[in-house]
């Protein structure tokens, strides 16, 4: 009888502490995951403020994942405000003139992996073309163009991988002008709205290749066909570039624009500029582009692969480019060119982007 009444209380103690092991591991799963930061990231954001003669790594405060995997391409922009990045469960902000801190993060209450600076405020988007908007000055995002998919539909009626799988279009690229009018870059149309998303049109263009600038009321676009450029606010296009091949990329320089074009024949990249709103072009940066004796190395295979021009910005009195193989600088606009010094760290290229006279640069993960 006594050794029983001690066998009853042990197996009680055993009882309640497995139970308690149990009590915890279920308000474990319940408790949100805390997004991990370390002081000690490192090589994610660089940023220079002498035209890129020095460089200061930025990266302490971000999500440790951004060490793995590296900044999503359509996941930072710049503006006058400086660099918004979106990663993990919020927005990040670096400002060009920061004092301590180098980032701020607003927690952000959506999945959206895309953000871009629209007129009124930040927009954030995903491929399946759900939006989300955060208004200047306010702290609330809401949702955005919330019939767009149904519309899209609608209008274009031609099936593709998306449309037979989620019955939606899919989405490439958002751009909203100064005047608010609102273009979506899908497959095969570029929509365009002028009444903040509540109803949309079709233009005559579109493919997914599409990235819109504008400057002076003109408005700019790559395609598979080159460079088209619309001067009534994007109801019509014309193309104003091609060298049988896709326009790679549009930027605004003081006077007009820059963009990037490949050439299918050679198979490399030129820059032109235009300091007349688009109307006529001008090539620079021969010397960036690949010699003749290198091409003929590479078709008959004695090289596997040349530096091509990828990005092309401006920042204060300097066009920037951006090559496979490191990032140039010109001063009198593109005739001459000198390679900046870069952080010596393994990559695979760099994505650079420019607010007033910072530079920010973000090293390529590879796939």
């Amino acid at each position: 009888m006594k050794k029983l009444l001690v066998f009853i209380p042990a197996i009680l103690l055993v009882f309640f502490v497995l139970n308690s092991f149990v009590i915890k591991e279920k308000e474990a799963k319940k408790k949100p995951i805390k997004e991990g930061k370390s002081a000690g990231i490192s090589n994610i954001i660089f940023k220079s403020i002498d035209g890129g003669q020095t460089w200061r790594d930025i990266s302490k405060g971000l999500p440790e994942k951004l060490q793995r995997e590296g900044v999503a391409r359509d996941g930072f922009f710049t503006n006058d405000s400086g660099l918004y990045l979106r990663a993990g469960n919020g927005i990040y902000h670096s400002e060009p003139n920061y004092t301590t801190a180098f980032w701020t993060k607003e927690i952000f209450p959506g999945k959206q992996r895309y953000i871009t600076a629209g007129k009124n405020g930040i927009l954030a988007y995903d491929f399946r073309g759900q939006f989300l908007q955060k208004i200047n000055g306010t702290s609330n995002w809401s949702p955005m163009f919330t019939t767009f998919q149904e519309q899209a539909i609608r209008i274009d009626t031609t099936t593709d991988w998306m449309t037979r799988n989620y019955n939606e279009k899919i989405v490439h690229n958002v751009f909203e002008t100064d005047g608010g009018t609102v273009f979506i870059a899908s497959n095969n149309i570029l929509f365009r709205s002028t009444n903040s998303g509540k109803t949309w049109k079709p233009t005559q263009v579109g493919d997914s290749g599409m990235k819109l600038v504008e400057s002076n009321g003109v408005l700019l676009s790559t395609s598979k066909e080159g460079i088209l450029r619309s001067g009534d606010d994007g109801k019509n296009w014309d193309r104003v570039l091609n060298e049988w091949g896709a326009g790679i990329a549009v930027e605004r320089i003081d006077g007009g624009f820059a963009v990037i074009l490949n050439n299918t024949l050679t198979k490399t990249n030129s820059i032109h500029i235009s300091l007349d709103n688009g109307k006529t072009w001008n090539a620079i940066g021969e010397d960036l582009m690949p010699s003749w004796g290198s091409l003929l190395m590479r078709k008959i295979g004695l090289l596997q692969s040349l530096s091509d021009i990828l990005s092309i910005k401006q920042m204060g009195k300097y066009l920037i480019c951006g090559r496979t193989d490191g990032i140039f600088r010109s001063s009198d606009m593109g005739k001459t060119w000198e390679q900046l010094s870069l952080p010596q760290i393994e990559n695979f290229g760099f994505n650079f982007s420019v607010s007033g006279n910072v530079m920010y640069v973000i090293p390529n993960k590879g796939c």
